[in-house]
């Protein structure tokens, strides 16, 4: 049996004493005696925060989601509460998902804040993470926490946390509490709920939710139209489940089927491997229903309800899965449209994206005289610059990773509207004689056909993370001359904060905050960034070429030849 570090062991040891309940020290001592591996995984280090907060295995050790490292976060926030809006009364609101122990471990959570003085509003049954966005706003909260993994493996969970303009954590906030938590003793968290101070909501605020979706995702459709379009919805055991289809019914669509073996929310996801509607087999069940109803548009969503996946027919008539990319080239277009008949387009209004997604969204947005600015991965860099300039009023925006905002009354990625909005697209083309999947090759026309790639390397445990930082400081210790054959121009260090432009060897300062991504950008245009993920044990690549497309016509011919180019690139970097 491998040894174990003795600093592990030691760190390991502080886990059997008085501060833990019984089943935790039975458990933390049989991993000594009997499992060195999972015990160092589980105590080299303290799980933290990542760019959608913190996610991780559960089990327990302070590298795992348990009652102590959440009740730990807890705590620290509340102190940070406390310090922070001194004088006023406190008011934090809870959601979680369908997880295993999500359940369990929200009603910790709230105890924690509660045994602080601090008024809780605990959701009774699962909830979709936006929807938590929006009750924080509209319950007036200071904070806002969301027990969810996304749509990591079944053995995760995860701890979201939201301030009180609905978004998620960033700076100075992000480093304060962290700061906070780190200087805590386990001994020090406050495990006795006051009872008085936990108040269940469900119905008031569902309702509220599914008013501010209807009416922020409705553009005047017509009843016809509405009811000429056939729906496919599966939730995927997720959290969706609780609103999206009474959304959709709201607003007037009468043909929504959903995937009956995936409406039940389940932790284990049985019926698919992966509950992410990124990747085609995870909507297998809801493309098979498509084709028995004759289903015009198939929605998917992940288990905490915030990313969507879109499938629409083809020209040739067959279901097709768009990438976020595509989905939202479509979605920021029509927002555009209909701001514009409205009257209320100008140079004030604002799109905003991430460094990773599409240049397409660049193009269109400018065509309009909106502005456009990009942000970081992640929609905490969305809602901190909706914040940060009440100026500007936000249309819409999202990143490559299948997330959409719709307006700006939720904070954060929102499959529950972007459902709706997606939905209004397919039923105005239909009614119009075209489909969402023309318009978006006619979009590729007018502003240029990009094609997208995303490879994710997944990289596990210590082994796993020290190879991930390696690949890192190489590809900036020793950068690349050239991709396929075409120069690098451009090197873009998030990191750094600096982008060199390698022709004259100048350099300028990148006015985004630090984060660990590089892109290199070639002389064809074509664009290779590559980050570690902040959430998964993964390194993502991100790859982007482009070409002009001169017909819809011409679209299969000229895409497969930009497909043919990101392999090449694939070939060349060695990352598939």
């Amino acid at each position: 049996m491998p040894t174990i570090k003795p600093e592990i062991l030691e760190v390991a040891k502080t886990w059997l004493s008085d501060t833990f309940d019984e089943e935790t020290r039975k458990k933390v001592q049989d991993l000594i005696d009997n499992h060195p591996k999972e015990l160092e995984e589980s105590f080299y280090k303290n799980t933290s925060f990542g760019t959608g907060g913190m996610r991780d295995i559960m089990g327990v050790g302070p590298n795992r989601i348990n009652k102590y490292t959440l009740g730990k976060n807890s705590q620290g926030i509340s102190n940070v509460l406390k310090r922070e809006f001194k004088g006023e009364t406190l008011k934090v609101v809870i959601a979680y998902d369908c997880r295993h122990n999500s359940k369990e471990l929200a009603q910790i959570v709230a105890d924690v804040f509660s045994a602080n003085g601090i008024k809780v509003y605990l959701f009774s049954d699962l909830r979709p993470t936006p929807e938590l966005s929006f009750a924080l706003k509209y319950l007036n909260c200071h904070c806002g926490i969301v027990l969810t993994a996304s749509h990591n493996p079944p053995e995760y969970n995860g701890y979201k946390v939201y301030w009180q303009d609905g978004g998620q954590l960033v700076p100075p906030q992000d480093s304060q509490i962290i700061e906070e938590i780190g200087k805590l003793q386990y001994s020090e968290i406050n495990f006795e709920a006051n009872p008085d101070l936990i108040q269940m909501i469900d119905e008031e605020v569902d309702n509220a939710f599914i008013e501010a979706s209807v009416e922020n995702g409705s553009f005047d459709t017509s009843s016809e139209a509405r009811d000429n379009l056939n729906i496919v919805f599966t939730s995927l055991h997720g959290t969706a489940s609780t609103v999206n289809p009474q959304i959709l019914a709201k607003a007037g669509y009468k043909n929504v089927f959903t995937v009956k073996e995936q409406d039940i929310p389940n932790g284990d996801f049985p019926t698919v491997k992966s509950p992410n509607p990124e990747e085609p087999e995870a909507l297998e069940m809801a493309m098979k229903l498509a084709e028995e109803k004759n289903a015009d548009i198939v929605i998917g969503t992940d288990p905490d309800g915030d990313r969507l996946g879109v499938a629409v027919r083809d020209l040739n008539n067959k279901l097709i899965l768009l990438n976020g990319n595509q989905t939202m080239i479509v979605m920021t277009w029509f927002l555009l449209e209909q701001w514009k008949k409205q009257g209320k387009l100008d140079k004030n209004s604002l799109v905003a994206s991430t460094i990773v997604s599409t240049p397409v969204l660049k193009n269109i947005t400018e065509s309009y005289g909106a502005q456009y600015r990009e942000v970081l991965t992640g929609f905490k860099w969305i809602a901190k610059l909706i914040k940060d300039h009440p100026e500007l009023n936000f249309v819409g925006g999202g990143e490559e990773s299948f997330g959409y905002m719709v307006g700006d009354f939720v904070r954060d990625k929102d499959a529950a509207t972007a459902t709706l909005l997606a939905c209004e697209i397919a039923a105005q083309m239909k009614a119009n004689g075209i489909s969402f999947y023309e318009k978006l090759l006619e979009l590729y026309t007018e502003h240029g056909l990009y094609r997208e790639e995303l490879i994710s390397l997944v990289k596990k445990g210590i082994d796993g993370e020290m190879q991930i930082k390696q690949m890192m400081i190489d590809l900036r210790e020793n950068p690349l001359s050239e991709i396929n054959g075409e120069k690098i121009v451009l090197i873009e260090d998030y990191l750094a904060s600096t982008a060199k432009n390698v022709q004259d060897n100048s350099s300028s300062t990148i006015d985004i905050p630090k984060s660990n991504v590089l892109i290199y950008y070639t002389e064809e245009g074509s664009k290779v960034a590559a980050r570690p993920s902040g959430t998964e044990p993964k390194i993502k690549f991100y790859i982007s070429v482009n070409t002009d497309l001169n017909s819809v016509e011409d679209y299969d011919k000229v895409n497969a030849q930009l497909g043919q180019k990101i392999s090449q690139i694939k070939d060349d970097l060695q990352v598939d």
